[in-house]
């Protein structure tokens, strides 16, 4: 599993609040390991804080205290997950040197490594198992691996430390949204993700990201800029209703829509198409099965709708399943709906234990 962006060893944990902080709800959970397995002992959703004047350390902070204690009221340990806008995450060749040699030289060449200018980042390295390959003279047991290289501003993670900080909280992690989602289907289907060659398409509110998972490994990371609110905007204005009842709809009675939801989820299926087609053609593989999530996966013709486009098996998948429920009663009645939309807050926890 790969996990974290804050300097050094990251400490193996008992329980975890994990934030992932989405373009416009944020999710949080709260799991605990428990003898052989995990425990979802709570979840929660929140708009997240946006300010036209610039969010402040205190008002996140304030954020931060409030998901947390809707799901765990006295742990101080938490993850936060940065999406696409603030964080990266790649594939890169690198010399065979210790980890920490390797944050200093992409912070010092990543546009030797990963091409592209990436001043004042802070970087974290996860070598790919079966990736040496040989470089310069072979004799003197020169080698390069293949690396997998997530990154964000430093100014952005002292933000968010401060933030915790100023809520009496522990930032433990910073995990990049495309590494965290990857995790919660390595728990929640190993078959899968150890044998076949599968896609996990995320629809989430500003964009929607794929990841093609090949034989235990993340093999490619695509982010599409199309994502809920798009097709919400276009119902709405194509029905002449309220945002919030074009919503409603597309979840709740998508057949009532049918035809300008197919088409506005047109481009989403290109996009994707595009991408599977690049790493089949790449890598001399097919993509089997793709396994949807995200609020708008939700909507049964969604699906449907993208399978027909992809010309793929496309299935909702549950990133709970692996996780007993120790949830409260009105919350146990409440998580099926809830599960797609919690896969990457749970990936990012699960990168701690």
């Amino acid at each position: 599993m790969w996990s974290t962006l804050q300097s050094g060893s990251p400490r193996k944990r008992t329980q975890v609040v994990a934030i992932d902080l989405g373009a416009r709800m944020a999710k949080g959970v709260h799991i605990v390991r428990k003898n052989d397995g995990f425990e979802l002992l709570g979840f929660a959703t929140l708009e997240t804080p946006i300010s036209d004047k610039g969010l402040t350390t205190d008002v996140l902070g304030e954020f931060f205290k409030a998901i947390t204690q809707a799901v765990a009221d006295k742990t101080k340990a938490v993850v936060v997950v940065l999406g696409v806008g603030d964080s990266m995450l790649r594939q890169a060749e690198l010399p065979m040197v210790p980890v920490g040699d390797m944050r200093l030289m992409l912070k010092y060449n990543s546009k030797n490594y990963l091409q592209q200018e990436l001043p004042d980042y802070v970087f974290d390295c996860q070598i790919l198992p079966g990736k040496e390959l040989p470089i310069g003279d072979v004799g003197k047991g020169n080698t390069k691996c293949r690396v997998l290289v997530g990154g964000a501003r430093r100014e952005h993670l002292d933000f968010l430390t401060q933030a915790a900080r100023s809520a009496s909280l522990t930032l433990e992690q910073v995990t990049p949204s495309l590494a965290a989602l990857p995790n919660a289907f390595e728990m929640a289907l190993p078959e899968a993700f150890n044998s076949e060659v599968s896609a996990l398409v995320d629809i989430g509110f500003k964009n929607t990201t794929i990841s093609i998972i090949s034989g235990g490994e993340l093999a490619l990371s695509r982010v599409v800029g199309i994502g809920g609110d798009k097709i919400t905007s276009g119902l709405s204005e194509a029905m002449g209703t309220s945002y919030d009842e074009a919503e409603g709809i597309k979840i709740g009675l998508p057949e009532e829509v049918q035809a300008p939801l197919q088409s506005l989820l047109m481009p989403l299926g290109r996009e994707l198409r595009a991408s599977i087609d690049f790493f089949e053609h790449q890598a001399d593989k097919t993509v089997g099965q793709i396994y949807l999530s995200g609020a708008s996966a939700r909507s049964a013709l969604v699906v449907e709708t993208l399978q027909s486009e992809l010309m793929i098996p496309c299935k909702l998948w549950n990133p709970l399943s692996f996780l007993r429920m120790s949830l409260p009663p009105k919350q146990m009645g409440e998580v099926e709906q809830m599960a797609p939309l919690l896969g990457v807050a749970v990936g990012a926890a699960m990168g701690t234990f």
